[in-house]
């Protein structure tokens, strides 16, 4: 379970079982990256941990910054600032890893907080703007509008292109 502000996260919002494949929907795990609010759909997420110690891996894109040891497994790790070519901060105790399953492979996201889980129905989905900085648009699934505010919306298997995938478990011994 992750407490963060406004709402408690726990292994029900998590659960990924096809059974609640329709609870799921419309749902995302809400997470800020810099001063912007971003949002993967829920049934990508196996859990949300704390930073910890990150073991580099040579040869790897900047944005991937190593592997961690989760109960035995091997996890790659991507800086999600470094992906979209954000200014680099230092980790506190508010950064976490977020664990996704992209095409059966685990890989863990570093962002600087995660909010909450929101509910954002298709129809408030928009498609991404045309113009957009730097490669972030590749990215944006769409933009939700959740109350006053918008959610960038990202497509978690356009993270890591097959190739990077490919090299990033190629490195871990998958």
């Amino acid at each position: 379970m992750t407490e963060n502000k406004g709402r408690t996260i726990t292994e029900d919002d998590l659960d990924d079982d096809e059974e609640d494949e329709d609870t799921q929907k419309d749902k995302f795990l809400t997470f800020t990256v810099g001063k912007e609010d971003y949002g993967l759909e829920i049934y990508h997420v196996t859990e949300i941990i704390g930073i910890q110690k990150i073991t580099e891996v040579p040869d790897m894109p900047d944005y991937v910054k190593g592997v961690i040891n989760l109960r035995g497994k091997v996890i790659p790790i991507m800086d999600v600032r470094k992906r979209f070519k954000f200014e680099e901060r230092a980790y506190d105790d508010r950064t976490c890893i977020v664990v996704v399953n992209i095409n059966d492979t685990s890989l863990g996201l570093v962002v600087d907080t995660v909010k909450e889980v929101s509910d954002i129905p298709e129809n408030d989905i928009q498609p991404p703007p045309d113009i957009a900085e730097g490669n972030r648009q590749f990215f944006i699934r769409g933009l939700g509008k959740v109350d006053e505010e918008v959610k960038i919306l990202l497509d978690a298997e356009k993270l890591l292109s097959k190739g990077e995938l490919s090299q990033v478990n190629a490195a871990v011994g998958k």
